[in-house]
């Protein structure tokens, strides 16, 4: 008779849970070591896959890269979606998708290390991901509502370009990150402490909000 399969046999053998652990462990991989430094052969030996099996869900190392690359872009634009911060008061709204890409960016390290990485490359891979450029509008047309909506009740000036608004999000929000452990040595700060995250978390929202409020002069 037939040993009955267990959820772990079923796990297992589910193509679904294969490849995220795939990207998961290819995720860590490439954040820590750079698409040149990782090595499919160590990603397969910390998975529950092989290196044949790599290769038939991706093609190679490159698009294995480049779909981690999707994966974790498209992570952070569903989790913003999922928020819906539009249905909020405008000044709430930004405060709360500035709070969010913040704590994004710290529980998510290995995000802004892959960023870099790309950069590294000169952006060499993100443009042949297949329709992330459209996923990536959401946070822009998300940002544009919540622009119009304090525009209109007189919270927000005039003129705010929504990409530029984002662009200034993401660099406070990444710096934290991305510049730990050279800020710790220069100037003896613990980026990743919880009361310095608490601090930085409030000063880039009351800074960002500052900059969209109407003057004062």
């Amino acid at each position: 008779m037939p040993k009955a399969r267990t959820a772990a046999d079923a796990r297992h053998n589910d193509p679904d849970v294969t490849r995220n652990n795939i990207l998961e462990v290819a995720a860590r991989e490439f954040a820590d070591k750079g698409l040149a430094g990782a090595r499919i052969d160590e990603i397969a030996e910390k998975t529950n896959s092989s290196k044949r099996m790599i290769y038939y869900y991706f093609g190679g190392k490159e698009e294995l890269y480049r779909a981690v690359l999707e994966r974790s872009y498209s992570s952070i634009r569903a989790r913003e979606a999922a928020a819906n911060f539009e249905s909020q008061s405008a000044d709430q709204a930004l405060r709360s998708q500035i709070e969010h890409t913040f704590d994004y960016h710290v529980e998510h390290p290995e995000f802004v290390r892959l960023v870099m990485n790309e950069n590294i490359h000169h952006g060499a891979h993100i443009g042949h991901v297949d329709g992330l450029k459209e996923r990536n509008k959401s946070v822009i047309a998300s940002l544009k509502a919540i622009i119009d909506k304090g525009v209109a009740a007189g919270i927000f000036r005039s003129g705010i370009d929504p990409v530029e608004l984002h662009m200034s999000i993401s660099a406070l929000c990444f710096y934290n990150v991305s510049n730990r452990y050279t800020f710790a040595s220069n100037f003896g700060v613990d980026m990743a402490s919880a009361e310095t995250l608490a601090k930085r978390r409030a000063q880039v929202a009351d800074i960002i909000l500052a900059w969209a409020m109407p003057s004062r002069a």
